[in-house]
This record gives C-alpha cells, structure tokens and sequence, in this order.
C-alpha cells in the first residue's frame, strides 16, 4: 500500500538525519579518523568583520580581537561595512580597525570586498556580536600546518539565553556532529562566529549565499580539507525566545534553501562526502516536509493497526506540546516548520543579499 511505503519512508529519513546519521558518523569518526596535521604556526592574518549599524557592539568587537593573544605584526583587524548608517565605521576606526566601506549589498559582498583588499594568508571572518577566547585565533591557524586543509571552523558557544531559547541543547548536538565529520574528512557546515580559510582557497560566491553552508562544500570539490577545530572558541548570545529563533532561521533557512536547489553541493564530491551532504543537509532541511508527509500518512493508516494509531498519537501529543508552550517540544516543532516556511519564501520571492540584526542578540 502507498500509505505504508510513504509512512515508513519518511519516518525513516527522518530517524536517519537526527539519530542515525550523527550516531553512525560518531562511530565511523572513531574508527577510521583523518587527522590533521597540527603544529605551531603563525602565518599573517586578517579578521574580518563584516558590520552593518552595529555601533551597539563594535567597539567590544574590536577591543577583543586587539587582545587575542597573537603576534600583532602578523594580525590585521578589518570591519568591512555594509552601508553602514550609524557610527559603526566612526567607532571601529576609533578602536583601532582598519575600515572597508561598502555600498549596501549584504555580509557576503562586503566580506569579499575585504578579502580582495587585504593581502594576507589567511582570511579568518567573525561576527559583530561574536567573543572570541584569547587562544582562539592561535588555535584556529594552526590547521592550516596541514597542506590539504583549506577551511577551518572554530567552536562557537552560545552564552544562556534572556528567555526560552533552546538554541544551546541542539548546538551542542550539532558540534559533536561537526566534530564527527572532521574525523571523516571534512565538516558539511561551519558557522559565522569563527573561521578561516587560506587566502588563496577563498571562493567569491553568489552574494545571496552565506559562507556557513557554501565554503566547505565547495573546498572539497576542489580536493581540499574543511575541518572542525572545538578548541577554537567563539562566544555568542542567542536570541532571547523560541520565536525570535524562529524568525531568525527562516532568514537562514532560505539562504540554504537557495544553496541545495541552486548551488550543485553534490556535483563531483566523494561518495563519502555526498552521502555526509544528503544526511546532514538536504534532509535536515528537508524536515518539515518530511513531517507534513508523515502525519498525512499516519492519518491514512490510523484506523489499519494500533500501531499506526499511536504514531499519530504521539506526533499530535508533540504538536499540544509545543502550543502549550513546553521548551524542547515548542523549539522543535517551531524550528522545523520554519524550513517550510522558507522554502515558500525562497520559491515565492527568491532569497534578498542583506540581513538585519536579530533581535537580542546585542
């Protein structure tokens, strides 16, 4: 019967992107590790920091970078702005970074901007809001000892939210994926608060794309490594509620939209690495279709077994839960709805290039 087949196929691509996956890719990571060659190393570096009316947040920015605990004839600060209306570029400058101005054209345009003024050999990126550990910088480059290594990403800590987020509980879950994955060959995603790459491996791509989903990908089309390293550590904090994180992943959400439907991620990739994409990111993102899909069949059989019965059951007493207001079961159901709501964004009007400031997160 059909009901059947689509019930057990989606329930099934949904148990293999959240459990499965990053359980089996834990195990394999441990088995069969790709190591990277890590050895002291100071190559020349500019931290890049792309700012759009961040006057609120700048000055702190900047100040900690100025105290990473790095040769400072080798360390270039860079806040790169988008258009910038209020006293970013004047207070950034004030604090002792150097300043590339920019029309407004979004985080991606004005990072490539920077990169294309600066001439050092590694591009490392950061957000405005971002506090990065004294050693992070130090440990962020030494990866890149390791010649196939071309993209690093650091460990990013989300501070304890003002409200109900729970944004930290599937961070963390994330991380111990990324690790895994490093382990394996190369991370499927970094994120904004802390990375790196090669000068001469940096790819300028669609300004509507962000760098957290596109550079690794696109590293190991080209032969290269794009790893994980966690003692790299950047601090961040969240939105202050589930549905301001809510609001905040449809943003991110149409952008990776945009990169799976457009961006060709598994066009000559390894077996491996395009088995990794499928698991972690097309499904992954694929979540929320995947449990319209799920429930519609679980109706369909609902009166064929008890066991279909309690499926349902279960999936409506996680739907009460999360209207109710309950922390995990709000996030989840919020989270994963948010993926079909950016996709009818991105199929509807497309993804815009700008991005502006979550709300509590200053």
């Amino acid at each position: 019967m059909i009901a059947r087949a689509v019930f057990w196929g989606s329930l099934g691509a949904l148990a293999w992107t959240h459990a499965g996956y990053p359980a089996t890719a834990a195990a394999l990571g441990r088995i069969r590790r790709r190591s990277v060659r890590k050895v002291s190393f100071e190559p020349s570096v500019a931290v890049i920091v792309a700012a759009h009316n961040e006057e609120a947040v700048i000055e702190r920015r900047v100040a900690n970078l100025r105290e990473l605990d790095y040769p400072t004839e080798k360390l270039q600060i860079v806040v790169t702005s988008d258009a910038s209306t209020d006293r970013t570029e004047e207070l950034a400058e004030r604090a002792g970074a150097r300043i590339v101005r920019n029309p407004r054209g979004g985080k991606v345009a004005a990072q490539d901007h920077a990169v294309r003024e600066t001439e050092a050999e590694i591009v490392a990126f950061s957000d405005a809001n971002a506090t990065w550990a004294r050693d992070a910088l130090d440990k962020l480059v030494r990866s890149f000892a390791d010649p196939e290594v071309a993209y690093v990403c650091g460990q990013l800590r989300l501070e304890a939210a003002d409200g109900g987020n729970q944004e930290g509980v599937y961070w963390r879950y994330e991380m111990l994926t990324r690790d895994a994955e490093s382990r394996l060959g190369s991370v499927t995603g970094g994120n904004g608060s802390i990375y790196a790459l090669r000068r001469s491996d940096y790819v300028e791509v669609d300004p509507r794309w962000g760098h957290d989903l596109s550079l690794p990908y696109l590293m190991v089309q080209r032969g290269r490594r794009a790893v994980y390293e966690p003692r790299a550590v950047s601090s961040e904090k969240p939105t202050p509620s589930n549905e301001s994180e809510y609001r905040r992943k449809i943003r991110m959400f149409e952008h990776c939209w945009l990169i799976v439907l457009r961006g060709g991620m598994l066009r000559r990739q390894p077996p491996g690495y395009a088995l990794e994409l499928l698991s972690h990111r097309h499904l992954r993102y694929a979540s929320g279709i995947l449990h319209l899909v799920l429930l519609g069949a679980s109706f369909a059989l609902v009166r064929e077994s008890e066991l279909y019965a309690v499926a349902t059951g279960l999936q409506l007493g996680v739907i009460a839960a999360a209207a109710a207001g309950v922390a995990l079961p709000r996030y989840y159901v919020l989270i994963t709805w948010a993926t079909n709501v950016a996709l009818w964004n991105y199929l509807r009007r497309g993804v815009p290039a700008t991005w502006q400031i979550a709300e509590g997160t200053r």
